[in-house]
């Protein structure tokens, strides 16, 4: 149907299916010279796994939201209706946003380590794909119970912060895990890193703050510290997986950057 649309509204078509995101890359850079544009029907993961094909042909994204969260539409405001996301593929206008990075590895939406890594892994493809939001409430049930503290350096633009955390995301978008908000003000065209960690001792505490990260005023709690920046780095004393756009790519220690204005996307 989103084929459809697009054709009806005079946007010729070329169809491929890539049932392995990691080859995405390969197949945007393969087809560059025979397309306006790239269409990528799937969710915040999988157009985490197509962000490099698109930096490397300067390609617009036009984006159909299939996953689970899809927070990437919910921050340039798509609508998460297939058939609709397509008419702004087709008549919508182009807009110029940033992407983060992660020693090298490029972001749409947050990255993180702590607890966001503990309920990627307990989150299954399979209860996304059964359970929806639902599936996300169970693996986050799961992921507190594995709930410590640990240290971490948190280098900001040069300055290092000392914080005793449970989780610590890096945002470059404005919505993350369903549409929690990376800050109250963050958006994905302002040049620069949110970051915040969670200082608390106990789930209860965490659980608490919760209306706090659905909102992102983070700045009403003490038990939040937050930061930004263009240039940041985390440190701990063991290495730590990092969370991007919900898929582990790396470890810490972690260099986090803007890549400003790289990805040009159909917005309504």
């Amino acid at each position: 149907m989103v084929a459809l649309t697009l054709e009806h509204a005079g946007v010729p078509v070329l169809r491929r299916t890539c049932e392995d995101a990691g080859k995405l890359p390969e197949l945007i850079r393969g087809h560059a010279d025979q397309v306006d544009r790239v269409v990528i029907g799937g969710g915040d993961g999988t157009l985490n796994a197509a962000a490099p094909g698109l930096i490397a042909t300067g390609l617009p994204l036009g984006v159909i939201p299939l996953g689970t969260a899809n927070d990437l539409a919910r921050t340039l405001g798509i609508p998460l209706d297939p058939e609709a996301a397509a008419q702004v593929v087709a008549t919508g206008r182009l807009h110029c946003i940033d992407l983060g990075e992660a020693n090298g590895h490029p972001f749409f939406n947050v990255a993180s380590i702590g607890f966001g890594v503990d309920l990627t892994r307990a989150l299954t493809r399979d209860s996304k794909r059964r359970w929806g939001a639902l599936g996300y409430a169970a693996a986050a049930l799961r992921a507190l119970e594995r709930l410590h503290p640990f240290e971490v350096e948190i280098v900001q633009n040069g300055t290092t912060h000392r914080s005793r955390t449970v989780h610590v995301a890096i945002g470059n978008g404005r919505h993350y895990g369903g549409g929690m908000t990376i800050a109250e003000g963050a958006r994905i065209d302002d040049g620069r890193l949110d970051i915040y960690s969670l200082e608390v001792e106990s789930f209860w505490r965490l659980l608490l703050l919760l209306p706090a990260l659905r909102s992102g005023r983070h700045h009403l709690w003490a038990e939040i510290r937050t930061l930004t920046g263009d240039d940041i780095e985390l440190r701990t004393h063991r290495p730590r997986s990092v969370n991007t756009d919900g898929e582990i790519t790396t470890r810490t220690p972690a260099r986090f950057r803007v890549l400003r204005g790289v990805v040009e996307v159909y917005v309504p």
